[in-house]
């Protein structure tokens, strides 16, 4: 896998939404793959193909199924519009958030759209005050960098040995580094003082580089 030119999300927002009627915060990412929509929400969907860039997942993966990632969230699936959108809850260490996957053809590809929207409340709002956006926007991002490594290789397996090798180096680091602050920019365009953003960035940062 080629490590030279790393990208996540090409597209970053934060903004407060409402959900089911209560106040939320919503993050959301965005990027144009070089591939048709069929094929991208194929890769995002196909029980087979999730795990080569991805996670292994099981479960009943219909319209109303339940479905669990290996060692990360479960949930239900709420919405399935194929090949266009995907909407699931996400459930994982006791708190419950939301995750609706959009796809959408565009010239010379097909665009990705992630959105993440979690409820205002404890202990979901002192994480927040800690973290921000970047405390689930990185790992979208190191998402968004797997598929996209996948779909460029004509479908391989990501490898996951050299992918944890390379979070840890120095190129690794950068590109955490960079992803938090980029969604520490994303938060302060949003409303947030950018002294208090550029402070959660770095926590964030830090607690992915493992410092």
């Amino acid at each position: 896998m080629d490590y030279s030119n790393p990208l996540g999300t090409e597209f970053r927002e934060v903004r407060d939404v409402e959900h089911e009627g209560q106040p939320a915060r919503a993050v959301e990412g965005s990027r144009v793959y070089p591939t048709g929509a069929d094929d991208l929400w194929d890769a995002l969907t196909n029980i087979e193909r999730l795990p080569r860039w991805f996670l292994p997942i099981s479960g009943d993966l219909k319209l109303g199924g339940r479905y669990q990632l290996e060692g990360n969230a479960g949930g239900t699936i709420t919405r399935c519009d194929p090949p266009k959108r995907l909407d699931v809850t996400w459930e994982f260490g006791g708190n419950v958030s939301w995750v609706s996957v959009r796809v959408a053809p565009e010239d010379g590809g097909a665009r990705l759209t992630l959105l993440h929207t979690m409820p205002k409340d404890e202990p979901a709002e002192e994480h927040w005050q800690t973290y921000g956006p970047g405390a689930v926007g990185v790992g979208w991002d190191l998402s968004f960098l797997g598929l996209g490594m996948h779909l460029t290789s004509g479908g391989e397996a990501v490898d996951r040995e050299a992918n944890e090798a390379w979070m840890g180096s120095g190129e690794g680091k950068a590109f955490l580094r960079a992803s938090a602050e980029s969604w520490g920019q994303a938060h302060a365009a949003a409303g947030e003082n950018p002294e208090v953003a550029q402070a959660m960035a770095q926590r964030t940062g830090s607690a992915y580089c493992g410092e």
